[in-house]
């Protein structure tokens, strides 16, 4: 995701930069709430609200890209630097139970299973592919 997109990329209608804005703003806050709420993830919502951002509101961009909560998540993300060993393991945690109560609730098809077995696989490696920073 580049970090400064050019006028030229920018939606000169105002509905669109307002839904942009919006949408930001509305990942942002589900984003803040995935810190504390173990079923929502906290990173692919501040990707998507710096994405919205970056192409409505170079002001709200920066205020997200340097809180100084928040930015890091974006920052390490996007620059693949890493994730703390912290945030793994409470990512692969809450990853397992959930998809352990999902087995136990979900009707016993087969396919459904194989679909809840390919998500843990792929984001077991997703996140294990990551540096781990200290």
């Amino acid at each position: 995701m580049p970090d400064k997109i050019t006028p030229s990329q920018s939606p000169k209608n105002p509905i669109i930069r307002g839904l942009l804005i919006l949408g930001g703003s509305v990942s942002t806050f589900l984003g803040i709430a995935g810190i504390f709420l173990p079923l929502l993830p906290t990173t692919p919502f501040l990707l998507l609200a710096s994405w919205c951002f970056v192409r409505s509101s170079d002001k709200l961009h920066y205020k997200l890209m340097n809180n100084k909560y928040l930015g890091p998540f974006i920052k390490n993300y996007k620059e693949k630097k890493g994730i703390t060993l912290r945030n793994k393991i409470y990512s692969l945690a809450f990853l397992y139970i959930t998809l352990t109560i999902s087995f136990i609730f979900s009707p016993p098809y087969w396919y459904i299973w194989l679909m809840l077995s390919s998500i843990a696989i792929g984001v077991t490696w997703h996140i294990a592919r990551f540096k781990t920073l200290k």
